[in-house]
């Protein structure tokens, strides 16, 4: 009885785990607002300090080589580079989290089979084979749909930001002052890890020579954000031609938040349609609930 139990404590949190792994938990309403009202924490953390030491330790061992062997394998993993490079972490981490993962999956079924075999519950040995797969499979590409889910978060914060940082640059222009200047000091205002970058890559051009729309431009290609490309192609036309450059970015910042607008609504709508299927689920197991015994007592008569 006790180690019926003891299994079965073992398999439900696993399946907690493989959940809450696959399908991460939205934060907390006061935790976002804490995180908005933030100064620069975010900002200050060097790359690397995201995971844990064991993490780290595997990271300079098995992940630089797993690392190595990827990139020799000439694969196209731009695109979790991107992702990575955006929430602050590397390669060689996200690879050996992976195969630590993995690993565990691997070992999770196996280990459950050995305390019931000890348990004098005989099993086939297919089901132990299967479900460490399975499980082994499941793991390893939990990391990628957590850090998909992350950077997508990441870059719908950053197209809110971009949208103050334009009306900024805005108030700027209308002030009277030059593109350049008035790119850096709305950079300078924000706090936050977006505007920070944006501050970052401005400053870097004293240093590179290029012109800041190149730098917002190269910035937008580093971390998958292609409205900063926009942006820079719309500032080099203001600084080569003499556009109108503040009506531009006007109605850039406007469109920024339409699409922002969009987005939200479409997503509050499938959450709304979401919350219908569990209502659909009750109602179906309520009618069997109902009509099981007339329906039994009917095919009993014949």
């Amino acid at each position: 009885m006790v180690i019926a139990l003891l299994l079965g404590g073992l398999v439900g949190a696993g399946a907690l785990l493989s959940w809450r792994l696959l399908f991460p938990a939205p934060p907390p309403l006061q935790a976002a607002v804490d995180r908005l009202h933030r100064r620069n924490e975010l900002a200050n953390l060097p790359a690397h300090t995201d995971g844990d030491a064991m993490t780290d330790l595997v990271g300079r061992t098995v992940g630089v080589s797993l690392a190595r062997f990827v990139r020799g394998l000439g694969l196209n993993i731009k695109g979790v580079e991107l992702d990575l490079r955006l929430v602050g972490r590397i390669l060689e981490q996200h690879l050996s989290q992976k195969i630590m993962l993995g690993l565990f999956g691997l070992s999770l079924p196996v280990i459950v089979s050995l305390i019931l075999v000890a348990g004098g519950i005989e099993i086939p040995l297919t089901w132990p084979v299967l479900l460490s797969i399975v499980m082994g499979l499941l793991f390893f590409f939990a990391p990628d749909i957590g850090l998909r889910h992350e950077a997508r978060e990441r870059r719908d914060s950053f197209k809110h930001a971009l949208g103050s940082f334009l009306d900024l640059v805005v108030i700027s222009l209308a002030g009277g002052a030059g593109v350049e200047s008035a790119l850096r000091d709305a950079a300078a205002i924000g706090r936050g890890w977006d505007f920070v970058k944006i501050h970052e890559a401005l400053e870097s051009t004293s240093l590179t020579g290029e012109t800041p729309w190149a730098a917002l431009a190269r910035l937008g290609e580093e971390i998958g954000i292609p409205e900063l490309e926009e942006l820079s192609s719309s500032l080099s036309l203001a600084g080569t031609e003499g556009a109108r450059v503040r009506e531009s970015l006007g109605v850039k910042a406007s469109s920024l938040r339409d699409h922002a607008l969009a987005d939200a609504e479409a997503e509050a709508q499938a959450t709304t349609e979401k919350m219908a299927v569990p209502t659909v689920m009750l109602f179906l197991g309520f009618l069997i609930l109902v009509g099981y015994p007339a329906v039994s007592a009917v095919l009993s008569t014949l």
